[in-house]
């Protein structure tokens, strides 16, 4: 499928805007990133305790806020995601000691402050172990003898049951027709627990050291991939042509990060890999321009570079509009269906596609005219050199100038 045929767009001749606008976003995103201090790692590489919550109505995201502030040590964090009534909170750890205790202090205060009613045993929030001991003497109270056997398929059944209604439940009563939970144990289960309104979807802790081990390793890995490429480039076309893809790359890697500080959106291992993925989509539609213009090289030896490159960039136009066009598509719908956790993941991928195209043919095909420009204006301020014979037994040596 073609949708563009013979086209004849002077692409090189609307550089210096595309030129202009990339200088404008790297210096703005410099500049934040200086101003900020550095990109805005996320608790992946900072180190520090995040939690997953989902709430069974509109999350009060101010009172969790209020409620932690005045017991976890460093900077909170939470954010409601967009759309459903879950929240993410986070906060930093800067001593490997406060690990478990800040894990530990978050999940306290949430279940103090947001906990069942009356001080009941919260089933939203319950482990299979807790359930079961919870249940194990009330249940022999009330003349309903289970074995350790029945009583742990029982739990798991509940554990089950929960897990299926997106870990929250409503009310005690969907129970009532769960695998094992018979009337009496129903009722020991109402007596005995309540329901608060929210239930931890998740909860992950990194340690500092790990988190820094971890912004080292993202750094050498990008840094690795984009020598390798230019290695490889250099050997498939000439060195040149690699140092203007490595360039146009890395100027797409900059502005996204750079964006990333302007929106102040947080870096973390996804978004790595996602800078990573662009690095190689990126490099890859370039190869296909400079591919053509290889081919295009031996077919019109009497074309200008800049006419000659203009020409390949139509020829490869259907291509790089239906790739580039499609999986931005994807990318779009990830940034807006895909919710909070994916957020800068797919952020990432829209804002590297748009980026990582136009350089593929306004930054790294400029650069093969910049560089065949300076080569020739180095040939012309070259002068001649004299030419000599060597010096013949018995006579003179006569200059010869070439």
């Amino acid at each position: 499928m073609e949708l563009f045929k013979n086209t004849n767009y002077d692409f090189l001749g609307k550089k210096w805007p595309f030129i202009g606008a990339s200088l404008v976003l790297t210096l703005a995103g410099l500049v934040s990133l200086a101003v900020k201090g550095g990109p805005n790692y996320g608790i992946d590489f900072k180190g520090g305790a995040m939690m997953y919550l989902r709430f069974n109505q509109e999350p009060p995201v101010q009172k969790i806020r209020s409620a932690l502030e005045g017991k976890v040590k460093g900077e909170i964090s939470v954010q409601q995601i967009t759309g459903k009534p879950e929240v993410l909170v986070g906060t930093e750890i800067r001593d490997e000691k406060e690990l478990n205790a800040n894990r530990q202090i978050i999940d306290d205060t949430l279940r103090a402050t947001f906990g069942a009613a009356d001080g009941k045993f919260d089933l939203n929030n319950s482990a299979a172990d807790q359930l079961a001991s919870k249940l194990r003497d009330p249940l022999l109270q009330a003349n309903v003898p289970l074995s350790e056997q029945e009583l742990g398929n029982v739990v798991k059944s509940i554990e089950d049951f929960r897990a299926s209604k997106g870990g929250l439940l409503s009310s005690i009563d969907q129970l009532s027709g769960v695998t094992g939970v018979t009337a009496p144990i129903l009722n020991v289960i109402k007596q005995q627990c309540g329901l608060g309104p929210f239930t931890i979807l998740s909860a992950d802790v990194v340690g500092p050291k790990i988190g820094k081990d971890l912004q080292r390793q993202a750094i050498l890995a990008t840094l690795y991939a984009l020598a390798g490429m230019l290695v490889y480039i250099a050997f498939r076309f000439e060195w040149i042509y690699g140092v203007a893809a490595v360039i146009a790359v890395f100027h797409d890697t900059i502005i996204t990060i750079g964006l990333f500080s302007l929106f102040g959106k947080e870096i973390s291992l996804t978004v790595v890999a996602a800078l990573l993925t662009l690095v190689g989509y990126s490099m890859n539609d370039t190869i296909v321009v400079f591919d053509r213009i290889r081919e295009n090289l031996k077919l019109m030896r009497r074309e200008s570079l800049t006419d000659l490159i203009n020409i390949s960039v139509n020829q490869t136009l259907s291509r790089t509009i239906l790739t580039s066009g499609l999986t931005l598509l994807t990318a779009l719908s990830l940034f807006i269906f895909g919710g909070q956790v994916l957020n800068g993941f797919s952020f990432a991928l829209v804002a590297g596609i748009i980026v990582g195209t136009y350089s593929s043919v306004f930054i790294a095909s400029p650069i093969l005219i910049f560089w065949q420009d300076f080569m020739d204006k180095r040939k012309k301020s070259t002068p001649v050199a004299a030419i000599k014979e060597p010096v013949r037994a018995g006579g003179s040596r006569k200059a010869v100038r070439g």
